[in-house]
């Protein structure tokens, strides 16, 4: 009888502990989205832990987490690196991202609901919201949000498990692309539409806006990877 009181607690305990590393993830996250973790960088411990306020077993846990979805290596005798893809690798993913998209997109429109369709509409008035207040980070994790009811509409976990394991590694990638004020305000306009195919159940619109959504989104990162390069041949 005595000992169930503290079992009780080793589970609570290990509940907070993985609530606890759940949280370290998504900061981690922001940061390498938002380049204060850019690609190549070690992500040195000690100054994260004190950073967020937290011990280095959840903090480990958090980087095992991000190591399994391709945002961090973990390099022997070095730590955890953020991942640096080349472009080649860039565009290659985001060209089967965007096959990935394109059929749940054309699958959606025979399957989803209307309430998942007014779920994904409310979710797009907040990102337009997000948008006008010139919030970046809350724009794009609503965007995901919009792209992954779409994938899930479609009804497949095949489907929905490659794209998680693949969308996960174009994390930064995908909000690097909106920097600049005039190529995030097309995005804008691509989602609209996209937004209108969902309602209408335009299956073979809705899979060719997505493809061009990705496509899209190559063409403006390609252009900032040719800036970035160019900036650094200056120097």
């Amino acid at each position: 009888m005595s000992r169930e009181p503290e079992a009780n607690i080793d589970k609570t305990n290990n509940i907070n502990r993985l609530n606890l590393s759940e949280q370290i993830a998504n900061s981690l996250r922001d940061m390498i989205v938002q380049n204060q973790l850019p690609p190549g960088d070690r992500i040195r411990e000690r100054e994260i832990c004190q950073k967020l306020e937290v011990s280095r077993t959840p903090l480990r846990e958090a980087l095992h987490k991000l190591a399994s979805e391709g945002l961090v290596d973990l390099v022997p005798n070095c730590g955890a690196v953020v991942t640096a893809p080349d472009a080649e690798e860039i565009a290659d993913m985001l060209q089967v991202l965007g096959v990935l998209e394109a059929f749940a997109g054309e699958r959606a429109c025979e399957l989803v609901t209307e309430e998942e369709i007014n779920e994904i509409k409310a979710l797009q008035y907040e990102m337009l919201a997000a948008f006008s207040r010139g919030d970046r980070l809350a724009y794009f994790k609503l965007n995901q949000r919009i792209h992954l009811s779409i994938i899930k509409a479609a009804r497949s976990e095949t489907l929905l498990s490659l794209h998680t394991r693949l969308n996960a590694r174009l994390y930064r990638i995908r909000y690097q692309s909106n920097l600049r004020n005039e190529l995030w305000g097309s995005a804008v306009k691509e989602h609209d539409a996209i937004m209108a195919a969902l309602e209408n159940r335009a299956a073979s619109e809705l899979s060719t806006l997505l493809r061009q959504h990705f496509r899209s989104t190559w063409e403006k990162v390609s252009e900032l990877m040719e800036e970035d390069d160019h900036s650094s041949a200056a120097l």
